[in-house]
């Protein structure tokens, strides 16, 4: 049987769907909207898909980003649905559940005929098209200088791509009025903070300063050579630790990208600390909790040491989330890249709001981290931002 919510999601993440129709309720008694059609719409911001709940009496939608809309799609399946028409240009495709919730896919020749709402044909458009030279993708040796992306950095060359959708769907919460600042914590060889740059400073020319951070002074003086060579006068690499870091009162957003395991949260603390309008986290080796948690209940998972770890991880970005959301963020979990090629592939992206219920959220990972006998060094270095009337709940 074949992952139908992966197929779900795919169909929407890569643009594919052209119309869906959710039907039949699991329990007539729960949800008062027998039926959800979900089609793909063109705004200001780019491509979205709109969910048009059709209730009783009235008629109401939703617009959704691919990453939101996939997440939803599936959840409704899982929850209020026991069938799904999906269509796509290649074929037509029916999803049920059985009472017992077994699903069925049901294949037919493809019906629907795609209309021009700038959406992908079967070829996947990428922010960054193959067969187009991108300065920065020639010198860091991905493309050919005709545009032709080198067989063995296809996977680099999508994680970029994959990473470009991620920002370009928050553009939207970043300032639009002012010079941007930009911190990229832990940038490494900076691939992805020279695709960042080219996509705000060169595609969409926005004022922006970017800043790499990184402890390796090797990669920090390649990575300014390579800048000053493609003319990026507003992205500058600095040698130095994140949790020492100081060159900013304010910054606009974070990105912090395979931080080794309490570098991640030093970065997030800056970040909320600068009431950053959007952070865009890939944590990794998340060791802190893996030497804390203690819960007997889980005995049968913590006594195995991989299974360990991978909760541990789990938890850890738990954790991170919730505490996000206390301060004033909405966070997302997503999928970077495909976990075919690592099992680090978890991205948090948060961007400041306005929401309301930050004490039950407070209340919620208070419960979370006591059980299993945490103490995250993400709530330590931003316990003063929490309010006291919280902690004395």
């Amino acid at each position: 049987m074949e992952n139908w919510e992966q197929q779900v999601e795919e169909w929407i993440r890569e643009r594919q769907l052209i119309h869906a129709t959710l039907s039949q309720l699991r329990r007539k008694d729960g949800e008062d909207v027998p039926k959800t059609v979900i089609r793909p719409v063109k705004l200001k911001n780019g491509v979205f898909y709109q969910f048009e709940y059709h209730a009783a009496n009235k008629v109401t939608h939703d617009n959704l980003s691919p990453d939101e809309a996939a997440a939803k799609a599936v959840r409704l399946l899982n929850g209020v649905y026991r069938q799904g028409l999906f269509k796509t240009e290649d074929a037509d495709v029916q999803l049920l559940f059985s009472k017992k919730g077994k699903p069925a896919l049901l294949r037919k020749p493809a019906s629907a005929v795609r209309k021009e709402v700038g959406m992908h044909n079967r070829r996947k458009i990428r922010v960054l098209e193959e067969g187009t030279p991108v300065p920065f993708l020639v010198e860091l040796g991905i493309m050919t200088k005709d545009g032709k992306v080198h067989a063995q950095k296809q996977d680099k060359y999508r994680q970029i791509n994959r990473f470009l959708e991620i920002v370009s769907d928050v553009i939207p919460h970043l300032p639009q009025d002012k010079e941007l600042t930009i911190v990229d914590f832990g940038c490494g060889k900076s691939y992805l903070t020279f695709a960042l740059y080219h996509l705000l400073a060169i595609m969409q020319r926005r004022s922006i300063r970017v800043v790499g951070l990184d402890l390796k002074k090797d990669v920090i003086a390649f990575c300014s050579s390579l800048a000053d060579k493609l003319g990026y006068d507003r992205l500058t690499f600095l040698h130095g630790d994140i949790a020492e870091y100081e060159g900013h009162s304010a910054v606009d957003m974070v990105v912090t990208l395979h931080a080794c395991d309490t570098a991640t949260d030093a970065a997030l603390a800056k970040a909320v600390r600068w009431e950053a309008s959007v952070i865009l986290s890939v944590p990794c080796c998340q060791h802190e909790a893996f030497g804390q948690i203690d819960n007997d209940m889980l005995e049968p998972l913590l006594s195995h040491g991989l299974l360990k770890e991978r909760f541990a991880a789990l938890a850890t970005d738990a954790v991170r989330a919730q505490l996000l959301e206390v301060v004033g963020y909405k966070t997302q979990m997503l999928e970077f890249i495909d976990p075919e090629h690592t099992p680090k592939n978890i991205l948090i992206r948060a961007f400041r709001s306005k929401s309301t219920g930050r004490e039950n959220k407070w209340r919620s990972y208070v419960s979370f981290r006591d059980g299993l006998g945490l103490k995250p060094y993400l709530e330590f270095s931003i316990s003063d931002l929490i309010p006291e009337k919280y902690k004395d709940v």
